[in-house]
């Protein structure tokens, strides 16, 4: 079952030294303020929870649970959802989009020049179970298509950042084991409208605050569900016939941990036959010893890299039909905040682990 938990606290020794001595890189102002307007939208969208009384209160409730394990305590409530998307989720989608970035020059290798499609189905619309607009629009753009399995928040942000950076439109669906429909509906309203200003802005500040995206560049649906228990035509429906990037951003160890490696492995191994040709897997997770998994009777850990190159590109164990290549790969990147930015409470940087597969077919009928 997928489970977000909050980033890893006490770093090693090693670690704080390192990221006391490596400077802060200078950051181009235009990113600068691209990285202000994503937090203004966080703090815009989650302003009633970050100044209520009880959010420490309820910030220190959502760490016990999540140390005890206990996720429907966690995440059970549309609130705790809330607060932690305000909490957490704005570094990682800082984070993520960066990333994006960085990789968006695969992305243009699958992308479509068309329109985003028109949703003629009122009842789609109106679903408890999707928060999704669809418009036509008269101008094509370059169109990226995304699942993002075990994340909500930060990974809606940080994909409508790409789209933002590149001028582009995409679909993304989000897949997640707890409750939040209505977190990703709020987001979407604040990426598709203008953010809030003072009364006191002036008439040029006015005229010039537009949204984030257009309605029509962004189409977002989410989907509640365990990714572990999809069967091959569930998971070949949620994938789609076109190329996509697939992500488990800080999710691959919790699979490989709560559902264990053999059902982790098996859905690895799904997700590389149905995956359509071209798209991508992008794994994003803790570094070290923070991402590792016991394996047998005597529990010997494993490093999930390790665990996730055998199963992707083990030479011994080939994939009739298709093969995966590492296109990217990176042990341990610091992701720091830069001077400059503004928060209601304050924000971390954050280490990470990153991983980029992409999908070839070897079989003359795909």
């Amino acid at each position: 079952m997928v489970k977000k938990q909050a980033p890893k606290k006490n770093p090693s020794k090693k670690d704080r030294q390192a990221s006391a001595a490596d400077p802060i890189p200078t950051v181009d102002p235009q990113i600068l303020i691209h990285q202000q307007r994503i937090l203004k939208l966080f703090s815009d969208a989650f302003n009633p929870v970050l100044s209520s009384e009880d959010f420490t209160a309820r910030l220190q409730s959502i760490k016990q649970a999540l140390f005890n394990r206990e996720f429907d305590a966690a995440f059970g409530t549309e609130e705790n959802l809330q607060a932690y998307a305000a909490r957490w989720s704005p570094t990682r989608a800082l984070c993520y989009s960066s990333i994006f970035q960085t990789i968006a020059h695969h992305f243009d290798e699958m992308a479509l020049i068309s329109p985003p499609p028109t949703n003629n189905n009122d009842d789609d619309e109106n679903s408890p179970e999707a928060a999704s607009i669809e418009i036509s629009d008269s101008n094509p753009r370059k169109s990226i298509k995304m699942l993002c399995i075990g994340g909500c928040a930060a990974e809606q942000i940080a994909f409508a950042s790409l789209l933002h950076q590149t001028n582009s439109s995409g679909h993304l669906t989000l897949l997640d084991a707890a409750p939040w429909t209505q977190v990703v509906a709020l987001l979407q309203n604040h990426i598709t409208s203008p953010p809030l200003l003072s009364k006191y802005a002036s008439a040029a500040i006015k005229a010039a605050n537009t949204p984030l995206l257009e309605q029509a560049q962004l189409n977002t649906t989410f989907s509640q569900g365990d990714i572990l228990v999809l069967d091959k035509e569930a998971l070949s429906s949620l994938l789609g016939r076109e190329p996509l990037t697939v992500t488990l951003m800080f999710t691959l160890n919790e699979l490989y941990t709560n559902g264990g490696i053999g059902k982790t492995t098996k859905f690895l191994k799904l997700l590389g036959e149905v995956m359509p040709d071209r798209s991508m897997l992008l794994v994003v997770d803790s570094p070290g010893s923070y991402s590792e998994a016991a394996v047998g009777k005597e529990q010997k850990r494993y490093p999930m890299q390790w665990l996730l190159d055998h199963t992707m590109i083990d030479p011994r164990a080939p994939s009739p039909g298709y093969e995966w290549e590492k296109i990217e790969s990176h042990d341990s990147i610091w992701f720091r905040l830069p001077d400059g930015l503004s928060y209601p409470i304050q924000l971390e940087n954050m280490r990470y682990q990153m991983h980029l597969y992409q999908r070839r077919s070897t079989s003359s009928t795909q």
